[in-house]
């Protein structure tokens, strides 16, 4: 159990409890947070073999500064979790520049600029094992979070391009994909959009209400997901995606065959775009 946990995003929801998990189970861990107040209750019991760090991903100062604080104390960097992330409520149309930027920043180059900063050390291991929590809105998407669904198709695409490079440098990649657990994504993680077009209730606005509606409700455990997460680091053959969640599953699979039933059906003139054959 010598391996070295870094954990974003650890005040609430995923982080927090896989923090929990793997300190329970031996591991070192690096327990990142903005507000390191809140995650003290973590690291309570595990003063030798955690490290709390003050992380925004947004702020490039404090990456290099949490990372260089996790080397000095630990010499290396075995998991990066990439959990930290924010959602956001509206029609495409409704969404409001500044709060989709500042969730990109937040989801996407937050994830890619923490990943960039941990990957030397992971190639000097020549080992290593980065998950990216994305979501089943990372693979198929649904109306009213458009702008949230884009941040994780980008995570999930950065990420397969990601595992085929470093693969031959013996670092390994998952992405993650949940459905609905009960964590804090659909409270308080969440901001709606000021700006509301009746057009959009029956769609947008419909599948925003039973979101919200069905918050610490949801069917997924945030413990067995966790305990999924540390499986797949302690598994020989560690899945490219790993789907949580029947509802990850289902969708996961609908997505397939609705992709299928397009390619199957307009294969001709998929194939008529090329020059003809000689």
């Amino acid at each position: 159990m010598n391996k070295v946990w870094f954990i974003t995003g650890c005040s609430t929801g995923f982080g927090r409890y896989l923090a929990t998990e793997a300190l329970a189970k031996g591991y070192k861990v690096v327990v990142a947070a903005r507000n390191t107040n809140d995650v003290q209750d973590i690291v309570a019991n595990y003063q030798e073999t955690s490290l709390v760090v003050k992380l925004d991903v947004t702020v490039a100062e404090q990456i290099s500064d949490a990372v260089a604080l996790t080397i000095a104390k630990f010499g290396q960097i075995d998991v990066l979790v990439n959990n930290a992330g924010i959602g956001y409520f509206g029609a495409i149309e409704e969404s409001e520049d500044a709060e989709v930027r500042r969730m990109f920043e937040i989801n996407v180059f937050g994830l890619a600029h923490m990943t960039q900063a941990v990957l030397p050390y992971m190639r000097k291991q020549k080992s290593g094992h980065i998950l990216n929590i994305a979501s089943i809105g990372g693979l198929r998407a649904f109306p009213g979070v458009g702008f949230y669904n884009a941040t994780k198709f980008a995570v999930d695409g950065l990420s397969e391009s990601l595992s085929k490079e470093v693969a031959p440098l013996g670092i390994k990649v998952t992405i993650v994909a949940p459905s609905g657990f009960r964590t804090d994504w659909a409270g308080r993680s969440a901001n709606d959009s000021k700006i509301v077009i009746e057009d959009y209730a029956v769609t947008a606005g419909k599948n925003k209400g039973d979101i919200r509606g069905y918050s610490g409700n949801q069917p997924g455990d945030p413990v067995r997901a966790a305990k999924a997460m540390i499986q797949v680091v302690e598994s020989e053959n560690p899945p490219l995606r790993l789907l949580l969640g029947v509802a990850a599953l289902n969708g996961a699979r609908l997505k397939l065959d609705e992709l299928k039933k397009d390619f199957d059906t307009w294969a001709d003139v998929s194939e008529g775009a090329d020059f003809p054959k000689d």
